[in-house]
């Protein structure tokens, strides 16, 4: 088990400076083996800076030569009080950053005036990164010894390669467990949340072994419910795992805690039910050897009454007795719990023990469940969306990890929508990808009937568990709709389910309400409107992966087509993937995006207005059966033509443009679909030219980047995908080979995007966000296209060629009738809701989800 309060303490103690002893050869310092340079090769950057602060008056210094240094890792930790402080504080988390010279690693501890650069994901592995300053911390409780700080750093370019042989200069650096520098916290949490187990402390090595029952006594539940009030000592239970939570870490500064982590059990025997506590040090040493069906013999337990507001999750078996007065509590200490676990071959018949009632249902079923109905669900991914992060209410630092996921089981043309939050696996959260069969348990069904498009998915609650490899001998893989779902899988080896999945990409979901009053009572925010003054502050403050929805008011003044980019992914993708990463530059400050802004804004500002008169379109000449087709999903209002009659409608993202001009260029001379006639790509209001040379402030966050594009899967590059839309590692994962740009891969949408300029209300203020149309067939059963992806909703993805199907409008069609719908609105006060994101490395996007205008106020 990792380290108690009385251990010694890694942190100062490892860093390498010793003031007492200056004539020490600087290569060797106490506190750990320091290793010495060779006199052959190049010297160590990182030895001379520290040399150099040890010979400096000061307690930092700016290092004589400044060398880029490779970053290996970045690990999070929370830091206690210091004993001066008297008022607590939030949270405070803190970073040890992991660095290579080419010589030496050396870990390090990030100034937290520089954490933002680890919120924004700007400071991540795998970047080159020059530090400009650096201080010494040290101990004063123990002789000569500190921490090298990171005062100022650059962060620079990512890197092809980096070696990880380079050895530590200190080597205890490399102890096990793997232990922060500063404080007494024993071990690092998860970079990007609190409820991922991280790190070399947490144990999977616990086994099954048998019990000699002989002296063993055992109370049933419902009678230690009877008497536990008037017992001191309490026999031992023999129990069956019904149900395991994921981790709740409640660590504050201000507590001295060894690991404060909390996950419940839910037990049972024949008699009844009941919850089992765990707390700090034993979740480490027991939470990943425990999984569901589990029996237990637990001993030295403690009892306590029940938590009163705490829901309790339903019993496998209704007929078993739900205990809820009572909660049992296994502690390291207080007294030392005692857990074993049996094995099954040793459980016996007449012990009655509860066994494991699973409740799947089918997508067909799914329509008819009612809402916050418990279910488990198994099928095949057929989309995977990329990990996001929300804000918890309680702390700002505080986020969730969740994504959106499709699964099909063969059972509807429409699939499972799932809010994939981390349920503590993050072995399997971190490595679902499309073409898995997946199980998830103890999921909840959302709904909203009154809502147009209707709302329908299901979200993972505190006691779900998910499940992608070893179903073999699980207890669920004996229930009938499981092997229905195996047995139609063994029939489609060639299904379109597989052919089309996709990964990845912007996904804008849930939908909001057609009208902006039933979107004021569904939305739970301490402010229902945002000024469009504070929409610049609302987007610095988003960090990494977070994304967030905004109301605005304004007038559509701009509006411009970008085409998708298809011709250069007509090709296979084995012959257009590339080796080289693509480099991403990062500066260490707060605003650098400001500066590409205004870039953007004199380039918007050069642009030379389209004449509305010029707009021309073959959206008239269509039947009105390709009319119904077009689907504006939650931009109904904006485009004047009949709903589509699925109660399904889409919306869709769609990939970036390098060059503007250069499309703008190329599309004035093709032809796209079925559109013969020129069509102006770009409409421009007469208030927009008489006050966009007066503005404050103009924000430019149209641009689409890769990372949201969704992505055609390929299975041979499933590891290379799924890091992609995966969060950032908190250590360095050397690539195999020479890895693709993700530009390579083939888009899962032919059409393009917009880019629509909002002013606001007192014309001094305007953004430009992205607007993201998409199609969507009359009836799914007949279309042509791809039956899989039309089923997902305001995300619908279609093939490459479903522009050029004769049952649809091309791109260029659907792009005329919106900037002719734009026209209308010339003037007009609408309502935005806008989807916020902030994909790292000082990347933001935003994302017009909808628009509500007079007619759908209310």
């Amino acid at each position: 088990m990792s380290g108690e309060l009385g251990q010694p303490q890694a942190g100062p103690s490892h860093a390498g400076l010793d003031f007492p002893n200056p004539d020490r050869n600087r290569a060797g310092v106490p506190g750990g083996v320091i290793r010495r340079a060779g006199s052959q090769g190049r010297r160590s950057w990182i030895q001379k800076v520290l040399e150099q602060i040890t010979d400096s008056p000061l307690q930092w210094v700016t290092p004589s030569e400044v060398v880029p240094v490779a970053v290996l890792a970045v690990q999070r930790y929370l830091l206690e009080d210091e004993p001066r402080d008297t008022i607590p504080k939030p949270p405070l988390y803190c970073y040890d950053v992991t660095i290579s010279d080419g010589v030496y690693q050396e870990k390090c501890y990030l100034d937290p005036s520089l954490n933002f650069l680890v919120y924004k994901n700007i400071l991540k592995v795998g970047i080159e990164m020059k530090i400009s300053r650096v201080s010494c911390l040290y101990n004063e409780k123990r002789l000569g010894q500190g921490i090298l700080c990171i005062d100022n750093v650059h962060c620079g370019e990512a890197l092809e390669a980096i070696s990880l042989e380079t050895p530590f200069r200190n080597s205890a650096h490399e102890e096990v467990p793997e232990r922060p520098l500063r404080g007494g916290k024993s071990h690092y949490l998860a970079l990007w949340n609190n409820e991922d187990p991280y790190g070399d402390i947490w144990l999977t090595n616990k086994q099954p072994e048998e019990h000699n029952f002989n002296n063993t006594k055992i109370i049933s539940l419902s009678h230690l419910e009877m008497t536990w009030a008037n017992r001191r000592n309490f026999p031992a239970l023999l129990v069956r795992i019904l149900h395991k939570s994921k981790l709740r870490y409640y660590g504050k500064p201000d507590k001295k805690m060894i690991e404060p982590y909390q996950t419940f059990l839910e037990v049972a025997d024949s008699s009844g039910t009941v919850s089992v506590i765990m707390w700090n040090a034993l979740c480490p040493e027991w939470y990943k050897s425990l999984r569901v069906g589990l029996v237990l013999l637990l001993q030295d337990y403690s009892v306590k009454k029940s938590y009163p507001f705490r829901m309790q999750p339903l019993p496998v078996d209704p007929q078993i007795k739900l205990i809820s007065t009572m909660e049992i509590c296994l502690n390291l200490r207080d007294p030392p719990t005692n857990i074993i676990i049996i094995p099954e071959k040793q459980v016996k018949p007449e012990w009655r023990l509860p066994k494991l009632n699973h409740r799947f249902i089918t997508r067909s079923e799914l329509d008819d469940m009612p809402e916050n109905h418990i279910c488990d669900v198994i099928g095949i991914l057929v989309f995977v969306g990329r990990v996001q992060r929300s804000k918890k209410k309680e702390n700002r630092e505080d986020f969730w990890s969740y994504r959106w996921i499709h699964i099909a089981d063969g059972t509807s043309e429409q699939p499972f929508i799932v809010e994939l939050f981390s349920t503590s696996q993050p072995e399997i959260f971190e490595n679902i990808y499309p073409m898995t069969y997946f199980v998830c348990t103890q999921l909840k069904v959302v709904r909203n009937d009154a809502q147009v498009p209707k709302l329908l998915y299901l979200t993972t609650t505190n006691e779900s568990r998910v499940f992608i490899t070893g179903h073999r001998g699980q207890p669920y893989t004996n229930d009938t709709k499981v092997k229905n779902f195996i047995h139609w899988i063994k029939t489609r080896t060639d299904s379109e389910e597989v052919k089309n999945t996709v990964i990845g990409g912007y996904y804008p979901y849930p939908p909001v309400p057609e009208t902006f009053s039933k979107y004021s009572s569904s939305v739970k925010v301490e402010s229902l409107l945002t000024a469009i003054s504070e929409v610049r502050k609302e987007i610095e403050d988003l960090q990494y992966r977070e994304q967030k929805r905004i109301a605005i008011q304004g007038i559509i003044t701009v509006i411009k087509y970008i085409p998708h980019a298809s011709a250069s992914e007509n090709a296979s993708t084995s012959e257009t993937l590339r080796s080289t990463n693509q480099p991403s530059t990062s500066q260490a400050a707060r605003r650098e995006n400001q500066s590409q802004e205004r870039d953007n804004n004199k380039r918007h500002q050069d642009d030379d207005p389209v004449s509305s008169q010029c707009f021309q379109t073959t959206y008239t000449s269509l039947s009105p059966t390709k009319k119904k087709r077009i689907l504006q999903g939650p931009y109904a209002k904006l485009i004047p033509v009949p709903q589509p009659e699925t109660s399904a409608q889409t919306k869709g993202n769609k990939p970036d443009m390098p060059s503007i001009f250069q499309r703008r260029e190329s599309a004035s001379t093709s032809t796209i679909g079925k559109a013969r006639k020129t069509i102006s790509d770009r409409w421009e209001s007469q208030l927009w030219r008489e006050k966009k040379f007066g503005l404050i402030d103009h924000l430019h966050y149209s641009h689409v980047y890769p990372e949201s594009i969704p992505r055609k899967f390929i299975f041979e590059q499933r590891k290379f995908l799924t890091e992609q839309f995966n969060s950032q590692p908190a250590k360095y994962i050397p690539p195999e080979g020479r890895p693709p740009k993700l530009d390579d891969f083939k888009s899962a949408r032919s059409l393009g995007h917009f880019e629509v300029t909002i002013l606001g209300l007192n014309h001094e203020i305007a953004i430009d966000v992205a607007f993201l149309p998409m199609y969507c067939p009359e009836d799914l059963r007949t279309s042509q296209i791809d039956t899989l992806l039309t089923c997902m909703n305001y995300s619908c993805v279609y093939p490459q060629d479903g522009a050029g199907n004769d049952r649809l409008p091309g791109p260029r069609a659907l792009a005329g009738d919106i900037i002719k719908a734009a026209m209308k609105l010339d003037r007009v006060h609408i309502v935005g809701i806008l989807d916020i994101c902030n994909l790292g490395n000082n990347k933001v996007e935003v994302y017009l989800h909808r628009i509500y205008s007079p007619t759908n106020i209310s």
